[in-house]
């Protein structure tokens, strides 16, 4: 029952960090990336400083959930979908998986990108600004599809606690 209750303690603290960093991009530093109150060079220093908390936390997640899943009575072994709860944990899992999968390809496809167009701005700012403002977008449009899979984790997480 400790390590029950302490897994639960740890996996709701990585939820709030988890969502709380999404939080913050989507609501605070999205609308000022697209006003231009802040640069793509700002934003890409709040995702650096955020990532090591978010993948933390998704990593705690991925941990606690399997000690809190495989204690769960409903549970009845690997991909057997023999009701609400083993379906909703499956979808659950899918989601997941294309959360980190967006997260990763953010960390290694786009953000080097928007290092080297802060390179390429130094020398030809008129470039730069076309590049950039297809970058932004690129990058909003990423950390939407993050929000929506966070979205339907917490759904599917509802749906399994309810049954």
């Amino acid at each position: 029952m400790l390590l029950l209750s302490l897994s639960y303690f740890i996996h709701l603290l990585g939820t709030v960090i988890w969502l709380g960093g999404l939080a913050f991009l989507a609501i605070v530093a999205a609308p000022a990336l697209r006003q231009r109150a802040v640069t793509l060079a700002q934003w890409l220093g709040w995702q650096k400083r955020l990532a090591p908390w978010i993948q933390g936390s998704l990593l705690v997640l991925l941990i606690s959930g399997f000690v809190q899943m495989t204690n769960d009575g409903h549970y009845a072994g690997f991909l057997v979908l023999d009701g609400v709860w083993a379906w909703a944990m499956l979808l659950k899992h899918i989601a997941f998986v294309a959360l980190v999968g967006v997260t990763g390809y953010q960390q290694w496809w786009v953000w080097p990108e928007m290092e080297r167009l802060a390179l390429l701005a130094a020398k030809r700012p008129n470039l730069a600004a076309e590049e950039e403002a297809k970058l932004q977008q690129q990058e909003l449009r990423l950390l939407w599809l993050n929000v929506g899979c966070a979205g339907l984790v917490l759904l599917f997480t509802a749906v399994a606690t309810a049954v």
